[in-house]
């Protein structure tokens, strides 16, 4: 039987996700001056090849290969007018790699550009760029979406806004928070949490940051402000400064024992991340270092 993000959302029970994409791509000797998401059209079999190893690692939801695959960062490449053709193939990609054994998540992040009042770029403008995003994934057969690593509320909404307006399949919706535990544009978990309830997101999480340690504390204060499922989707976080050295230490001993420390899920029920998941709640999603 297929896994959907639906019936992973509505189980109450604990999930992982997959690791990331891109610091795969960049170990297989694809350096930063490349597009990752053209990749789906240009290496497709390297990066059906990248979700088959997650899958078989345990992963119960894959990510689309989608994270920068937006118009406007697209256009940086001279991609712009392929971005509905490298957003299905992506989705394609990633669901014959799932083999029914894993969910399929289309992957939306960030536009890149700052928005009004922040910026030039109106909220409508924002939300036709995501809707040609989510027009693609639909086409290549996706579950639903994940909204990753934005830092503003009114840009995730306009995400948000795009996905409903074409689909009601479920949609994650994730924050990133700094060392403050704030947005850069300085909102808290709790506001933020609330904010995309209300919207209509059907979970709500925090994901990249500042490691294992940063997220759960946020998540502590998410199953405080809303009752849908939480996610949580760490990285390595960022260096310490150990005597004249700089150094990671989200080991993944460290990163595996981070979800014990959170105790009590918000139903009163224990929930334990298990792999590379990394939070306390119902839904638990977990992410290796790196981004996409």
């Amino acid at each position: 039987m297929t896994i959907t993000l639906r019936d992973l959302l509505n189980d109450g029970k604990v999930h992982v996700l997959d690791g990331a994409m891109g610091t795969m791509l960049y170990a297989k000797g694809f350096f930063l001056n490349v597009c990752y998401d053209e990749l789906n059209l240009k290496q497709p079999k390297l990066v059906q090849e990248v979700h088959e190893a997650y899958v078989r690692a345990g992963a119960e939801i894959l990510e689309t290969n989608t994270f920068g695959a937006n118009p406007v960062k697209l256009g940086s490449y001279g991609l712009a007018d392929d971005t509905e053709k490298i957003n299905q193939a992506a989705a394609e990609l990633a669901r014959r790699a799932a083999a029914g054994r894993a969910s399929v998540a289309g992957a939306i992040g960030p536009l890149g550009v700052r928005i009004e009042p922040f910026g030039p770029t109106s909220r409508e403008e924002a939300f036709a760029h995501f809707q040609r995003q989510v027009r693609g994934l639909i086409a290549g057969g996706v579950d639903g979406f994940i909204l990753e690593t934005f830092s503003d509320v009114d840009e995730i909404h306009e995400a948000l806004r795009a996905v409903r307006s074409l689909s009601d399949l479920p949609v994650i919706a994730q924050m990133t928070i700094g060392d403050d535990g704030l947005t850069h544009y300085g909102t808290g978990p709790e506001t933020f949490a609330k904010q995309l309830t209300a919207w209509g997101a059907d979970a709500v999480g925090v994901n990249c940051s500042v490691g294992p340690a940063g997220v759960l504390e946020a998540v502590e204060k998410l199953v405080k402000a809303t009752d849908r499922p939480i996610s949580a989707v760490p990285n390595a976080g960022l260096p310490k400064d150990v005597g004249d050295r700089k150094i990671y230490l989200a080991s993944p001993e460290y990163r595996a024992a981070t979800p014990a420390r959170g105790g009590v899920a918000r139903d009163g029920h224990g929930a334990r991340g298990r792999g590379r998941g990394a939070a306390v709640g119902p839904l638990v999603l977990g992410r290796e270092a790196g981004q996409g």
